[in-house]
């Protein structure tokens, strides 16, 4: 049994959790509450460890020169891989946790019970931080109930408060279908909490040294999945604000606080390196006096940067530079790749990580990126890119589409001619009045909002609901069409998938041409997985 947690146990967790995730990781899969076959959360989560563990594995040093403690710089190895790593919202939050854990641990000498009780406050603190709109009943109530449970233990033996921390975690996740209805539909608990339940009972092994017998939550196979909710955006202020900011955390924390009162875009990154460490802050606010005052009292702010959008000068695309445009798109499918690729954008796989993304933003060689999603789950591993890229000097944007039909929509307003706020407001704004629409197979029973569904059913989904439920894909097809131009329209874009049998265009086109004799028709052979049409209506 381990009295304290050093930078060798730190490893062993690292491998441990890594190993135990792999285990798991179908079941956490079948915990989504999406009846479409792209269930991935377990998978995202063993890609986030993978890559954390992959950095351990590649500096053995345990006490590098200029290392504050060896532990704390195994934790900040073992964080920054997890976050270049991380996928999906939960490895994203995941990244934070651990970020906050190296954080609060680094220039501890010794790391005891109350020092860990202490780090997993820091941890539920910035994983929330990572959150546009935080929602309970997730991964982020499991982390809270964890570090609540371990503050309450209050000892310094280091096995008595992370029992205390992973049995407090194992409960809370059990009461999370309490707290969100679409869990308590699907008969399941959320997955990214049990992902991070299945890291806390690895730190358990690591430090009792005895294999965790907790049982994995009931199958969900009982009940059927629900549809999961989404996030949103926010709205532009006149001016950017930008510094470099000498603080302690704690004046950071504050700091935070009072610029998301005054305004948007907020980034607040750093490194945790320096006497104090030095930040990068980055906000668009209306009053900039407030902003920079907000600064002083936080620390020492220099090289501060004001700039009005409106005295902007448009940049031009003139190849690689500072005054160079890109645009980096997400895409799963060689067709939509070639499509967006032929649009002047770089094209990256589906499902990547925030390392990946944020290769693809350097790659271009230009100073003002925009990304495109096209994945909600993918929103928060572009978010953090962006945030990355920021603190390299990088202006990027996330404009966040939802579908690649509504990243052919952005790219087609792109005007070089324009401000690039500008430009990024008008791809945003034709992003937003594209509305897209998913035709699939279901895989498994299910109840949606438009009634149950068996394994092999057509699945007509708008903007992530599912809206019909039938047994033929044409003729499905087609009654979602007219239900989405019932609403209005002009052009109906087609991308066909992987799976779209032969004769599928032909039939939506010639049923358009009949019922809709004004709509303009463009379709392409997309090649996606899993959806075999998606839709878009301009």
């Amino acid at each position: 049994m381990l009295e304290t947690l050093d930078a060798a146990a730190v490893r062993r967790w690292c491998a441990g959790g890594l190993e135990a995730l792999k285990r798991h990781q179908g079941e956490i899969d079948e915990l989504n509450v999406y009846p479409v076959p792209d269930g991935d959360t377990g998978t995202n989560l063993v890609l986030t460890l993978a890559s954390a563990h992959q950095a351990l594995a590649r500096d053995l040093d345990n006490s590098p020169e200029g290392a504050r403690t060896p532990h704390g710089h195994v934790l900040r190895l073992m964080a920054r891989g997890a976050l270049l790593g991380a996928r999906g919202n939960s490895g994203v939050i995941v990244s934070q946790i651990l970020r906050g854990i190296a954080d609060a641990l680094a220039g501890t000498a010794t790391i005891r019970g109350r020092a860990l009780a202490g780090a997993l406050r820091a941890a539920t603190t910035a994983a929330y931080a990572a959150v546009a709109k935080p929602v309970e009943g997730t991964l982020l109530t499991v982390v809270t109930a964890a570090a609540t449970a371990a503050e309450a233990a209050d000892s310094d033996d280091l096995c008595t408060v992370v029992r205390a921390a992973a049995g407090a975690a194992a409960d809370a996740l059990a009461r999370t279908p309490e707290q969100l209805p679409e869990l308590a539909r699907a008969g399941v608990v959320d997955a990214g909490g049990r992902g991070l339940c299945v890291l806390l009972d690895a730190l358990v092994e690591v430090v009792s040294g005895e294999e965790q017998p907790r049982p994995a939550p009931a199958s969900p196979a009982a009940r059927p999945p629900a549809i999961a909710a989404r996030e949103t955006g926010s709205p532009e202020y006149a001016y950017e604000v930008q510094f470099l900011l000498d603080a302690e955390e704690a004046a950071v924390g504050r700091l935070r606080t009072l610029l998301d009162g005054l305004g948007d875009s907020l980034v607040v990154v750093g490194t945790g390196e320096g006497e104090p460490p030095t930040w990068q802050v980055h906000v668009h606010v209306n009053d900039v006096g407030a902003a920079l005052e907000a600064g002083i009292v936080a620390g020492r702010p220099h090289q501060i940067s004001v700039t009005r959008f409106e005295d902007r000068v448009a940049p031009r695309p003139v190849g690689p530079g500072p005054q160079a445009r890109a645009a980096v798109v997400v895409a799963a499918g060689d067709g939509i790749a070639r499509i967006l690729t032929d649009e002047g954008a770089t094209v990256v796989p589906g499902n990547p990580s925030t390392g990946e993304l944020l290769d693809a933003i350097r790659a271009t060689r230009a100073a003002r990126v925009v990304v495109l999603p096209n994945d909600p789950n993918t929103q928060a591993v572009a978010s953090a890119a962006a945030r990355e890229a920021h603190a390299l000097g990088l202006r990027v944007s996330v404009v966040p589409t939802r579908s690649p039909v509504q990243a052919l929509a952005a790219l087609a307003v792109r005007d070089a001619e324009r401000r690039f706020e500008d430009d990024v407001i008008a791809m945003a704004e034709a992003a937003g009045a594209c509305r897209y629409a998913e035709v699939c197979y279901a895989s498994r029973e299910a109840l949606t909002i438009a009634g149950p569904c068996h394994p092999g059913d057509v699945l007509a989904l708008v903007e992530g609901e599912v809206h019909l439920v039938g047994t033929a894909l044409v003729e499905t097809t087609r009654a979602l069409l007219d239900r989405m131009l019932g609403g209005g329209g002009e052009l109906v874009t087609l991308l066909l998938g992987a799976q779209a049998p032969d004769g599928l265009a032909d039939a939506v086109r010639a049923h358009l041409t009949e019922h809709w004799p004004f709509v303009e028709v463009h379709s392409y052979d997309g090649g996606q997985p899993f959806y075999p049409l998606l839709i878009g209506i301009e």
